[in-house]
């Protein structure tokens, strides 16, 4: 018999829910002949931009969405790391695309999920993890930043 698990403001639909939009974007497809995942993410982030930003969109929702539902602050600053991982190398051609099928940001956020409300994990206000992203975020940034400035000046350079 399956122990009975308490949801604060959550139905096990809910989860369910989560978990099969996650398992869609992540793993629902397997590659022929291999025991290899993927799902619409890697496939959708091979349109630039918008496929990154759309995937992006559809993740930071979920994260939205359970956040709402009583997943604590730390599960949820994890959960925005993971996605924003996911978003920062994912946009990068083929590499992110690669990275995508492998790294699986949905999937490991619906396992956070099941982990803080199942196991008891991830229990806290995630502050200091909080502080150490937004240090680490602003210097990657600041370096995509200036890739971005570098790479137009070089565009028109080569244009004009």
């Amino acid at each position: 018999m399956e122990p009975t698990i308490i949801y604060p403001s959550k139905s096990r639909s809910d989860i369910q829910h989560i978990e099969s939009i996650a398992n869609l974007l992540d793993s629902k497809f397997t590659i022929p002949g291999t025991k290899i995942r993927f799902g619409l993410d890697p496939i959708l982030s091979l349109f630039p931009v918008a496929g990154d930003l759309i995937t992006f969109l559809i993740s930071g929702m979920l994260v939205w969405h359970m956040s709402n539902h009583g997943a604590s602050q730390k599960v949820v600053v994890k959960m925005v790391r993971n996605i924003a991982l996911d978003t920062l190398i994912g946009a990068i051609p083929i590499v992110g695309t690669v990275f995508d099928v492998f790294y699986r940001s949905n999937n490991k956020n619906v396992k956070l999920l099941k982990e803080y409300y199942e196991e008891g994990k991830h229990q806290g206000s995630g502050k200091g993890i909080i502080t150490t992203w937004l240090i680490i975020g602003s210097i990657v940034l600041l370096i995509v930043l200036f890739a971005v400035v570098k790479l137009m000046v070089e565009f028109f350079e080569w244009l004009f």
